[in-house]
């Protein structure tokens, strides 16, 4: 069996992390009245770490639309068994994200005798930060994938995420108060089954919404250029069927 089909969580030819099962349950859906470019990703997962930079350059390229993140969910509760295979899995993929991506890995966290991939801790501090933040985390959000690729700490650790509190001004106490809430925890799980709901089937994934429609930006690892005309070209369409509405 080759590292590349070890695992089927990430694929490197579509750059694209599947999300694992959740117990069923009904998200609340919320939605705002006006356009907005939604981005559903997790914060360890490595796709979501390479789009990283086209995704800011989205953001700042549309200042006119929302952006919102909803958390994807990638391995809520972990469990795989962290051996050699899935060590040498990962390193290969690692490599992968950054050869097409250029983006930064460490690799200390190979040496590690233990570590659980859980993604739910990660995700939830996503979900506190929106407090100070707003529903636009990225940069939080960012923060987070940085500091477990590139210097490999542990995100599924409360301590984890004093250093990025403090470079955030969220006072660290409250975070942890949060953190470890039954809210918070509930309100990550929602966002981990909208997105389900939508029919979202891996990360990174952009949709843009128009009203009551989602479109699909994206599917997998993409590149501003590419994410902007799919952009473009929706709201071209929209123009033209509203102007077609008026004649």
């Amino acid at each position: 069996m080759s590292a590349k089909d070890q695992d089927p969580n990430c694929d490197p030819e579509t750059g694209e992390c599947l999300p694992g099962d959740l117990p069923s349950e009904q998200a609340k859906e919320q939605l705002s009245s006006d356009k907005e470019i939604i981005y559903v990703g997790d914060p360890m997962c490595s796709w979501c770490w390479g789009i990283s930079n086209h995704l800011k350059s989205l953001k700042d390229h549309y200042p006119q639309y929302q952006f919102n993140i909803v958390l994807g969910g990638l391995r809520p509760g972990g469990g795989e068994a962290w051996d050699q295979r899935m060590k040498d899995f990962l390193k290969h993929h690692w490599d992968e994200v950054n050869q097409r991506s250029g983006q930064p890995f460490g690799y200390k966290l190979f040496d590690q005798e233990e570590f659980n991939y859980d993604t739910e801790p990660a995700c939830r501090a996503v979900a506190v930060a929106r407090k100070w933040v707003g529903t636009d985390p990225l940069e939080f959000f960012e923060a987070v994938s940085r500091k477990f690729y590139v210097e490999n700490e542990d995100p599924t650790k409360a301590e984890f995420y004093e250093s990025i509190c403090m470079d955030f001004e969220i006072p660290f106490t409250e975070f942890l108060e949060r953190f470890n809430s039954d809210e918070i925890k509930y309100q990550t799980n929602q966002d981990f089954q909208l997105n389900r709901q939508w029919g979202v089937r891996g990360y990174p994934t952009v949709l843009f919404r128009s009203g009551d429609q989602l479109y699909q930006i994206n599917h997998g690892y993409s590149e501003f250029e590419d994410m902007k005309g799919v952009i473009e070209k929706i709201v071209e369409e929209e123009r033209a069927k509203s102007e077609e509405v008026k004649k």
